[in-house]
């Protein structure tokens, strides 16, 4: 119960090749195999990942009090009111 039969395995691999078309399954298994052997390849490689603690960053400057930020491209604003 659960398994995969050989009977199922060929109903799949028909379905397969009707959607997909037999010049396409060729095309289909290699990026299927490069995408397994990418996934072994990061699974079993930790000595690739980077542990260092970034790099301190300066923090950014407070504006004085009552400054409002300046926003480019913004020249004037004007205020509208809707009336309902």
């Amino acid at each position: 119960m659960g398994g995969l039969g050989p009977t199922e395995l060929i109903i799949i691999l028909l379905i397969v090749l009707v959607v997909f078309g037999a010049g396409k399954l060729p095309q289909i298994g290699d990026a299927l195999g490069k995408s397994i052997r990418n996934f072994k390849k990061s699974s079993s490689g930790q000595e690739d990942i980077d542990v260092t603690p970034p790099a301190p960053t300066s923090a950014p400057t407070a504006l004085p009090p009552g400054q409002p930020a300046s926003r480019p491209g913004v020249v004037d604003a004007e205020e509208v009111s809707r009336k309902a």
